[in-house]
C-alpha cells in the first residue's frame, strides 16, 4: 500500500515495569509482530525511539523525538515528520495485535480528512489512527505551546471517527484483540494466553 506505517516506543513503560515492547509473545517480541504484521501491507515503516540501538534487529529506518519526554504526540510528530508519504498509520508499541487489514482499512478512511480515529466502546485511539503528513506542523505547534494530550491536538484536526459499525463493514474484525493495549502485567499474562490459544 502506498502509505507509511509509523511504530511509536518512546515510552517509559513506567506500568509494565520493564520495555513492554520486547516482551516476548509467542517466540517473538511483542514489536517484532507489529513490525512483520505491518510490513505485509505498508510501504515503508519508521520506528520512532530516543534508542534506536536497541532496536536494531528490526532492520527499519528509527527517527528520534524532536520533542523528548513529551509523550506519545512528540512521537507521532517525530513519525510523521520523517515520513515519505502524505497517508500514515501510526500504531503505539504496546499493542500486539493490530492487524495489517484493520490498519488498511483506516488509512483508506483518510481520502480529504486529516485524521482517522477508531472509536471502540466509546474510547478514542488516536495510537492506532491514520494521519496526514500535514498534521506533523499542528503537532509541532501544540508541543511548543505545552498541549501534550492527544485530545487538544485532535481539537486542531478534521477527524473522521471510525466506529465499531464502520469497522464492521471491513469483515469479520475482532476490535476488542485489535485494539487491545497492554499497559500493566495482568495485560502481558492475558496476551500470552491470547496467543498460546491460537498454537
Amino acid at each position: 500500500m502506498k502509505a507509511g506505517a509509523i511504530i511509536l516506543a518512546g515510552g517509559k513503560s513506567s506500568r509494565m515495569g520493564t520495555n513492554k515492547a520486547l516482551l516476548p509473545l509467542n517466540e517473538k517480541m511483542n514489536i517484532e509482530r507489529i513490525k512483520d504484521e505491518l510490513q505485509s501491507v505498508f510501504d515503508d515503516i519508521i520506528l520512532v525511539t530516543n534508542d534506536p540501538e536497541t532496536y536494531e534487529f528490526l532492520n527499519i529506518r528509527t527517527v528520534p523525538d524532536a520533542y523528548p519526554g513529551q509523550g506519545p504526540l512528540a512521537g507521532l510528530q517525530a513519525g510523521l515528520h520523517a515520513s515519505h508519504y502524505e497517508e500514515n498509520i501510526v500504531v503505539a508499541c504496546d499493542m500486539p495485535f493490530i492487524t495489517a487489514e484493520i490498519g488498511m482499512n483506516i488509512v483508506k478512511g483518510l481520502k480529504h480528512f486529516d485524521a482517522v480515529i477508531p472509536v471502540i466502546d466509546e474510547k478514542q485511539h488516536p495510537l492506532f489512527a491514520a494521519y496526514q503528513k500535514r498534521t506533523a506542523a499542528v503537532a509541532k505547534s501544540c508541543l511548543e505551546e505545552g498541549h501534550l494530550r492527544m485530545k487538544d491536538f485532535l481539537r486542531n484536526l478534521d477527524v473522521f471517527y471510525l466506529n465499531e459499525i464502520a469497522l464492521a463493514a471491513f469483515g469479520d474484525v475482532d476490535t476488542e484483540k485489535a485494539f487491545f493495549n497492554m499497559n500493566h502485567p495482568h495485560e502481558y499474562d492475558e496476551a500470552k494466553k491470547w496467543t498460546e490459544n491460537r498454537k
